[in-house]
């Protein structure tokens, strides 16, 4: 993720509501971009991600969520992404999308239980 750190602002914080709460807020210099977590720590924030080389067929998907795809595609990574419009949480995964979660599936993923999300979505295709 080194590379992804330094397109924004490196940082070394303990994860909180308020923190994320913060760097989110509109107008804010960090609200654009990602925020990238190891562990309990954030550690960059304003993070340009890179896109899905893949073509999207849904067309409800956005730019933060090809960001998502992108970078489970190249990376380990498990990547969240909250819809501006819905604010509905999906998470991508190993070049998958996960939609439409509830707060306890999101819980589960992120604590390493995988395993109780079953079949993610493919939402991209070869780009021709």
């Amino acid at each position: 993720l080194e590379e992804f750190i330094s397109s924004g602002v490196p940082m070394e914080a303990k994860v909180s509501a308020d923190l994320l709460t913060t760097i989110f807020t509109p107008y804010s210099p960090l609200h654009d971009g990602a925020v990238l977590v190891r562990g309990d720590r954030i550690i960059g924030a304003g993070c340009v991600l890179p896109l899905t080389q893949f073509k999207v067929a849904d067309k409800s998907l956005g730019t933060r969520h090809r960001a998502a795809l992108g970078l489970s595609e190249e990376t380990d990574a498990t990547v969240l992404v909250v819809s501006e419009e819905t604010s509905t949480i999906s998470i991508a995964s190993h070049g998958l999308l996960h939609r439409h979660l509830t707060a306890p599936q999101v819980r589960d993923l992120l604590s390493g239980a995988i395993s109780h999300l079953e079949g993610g979505e493919r939402v991209t295709a070869p780009a021709s």
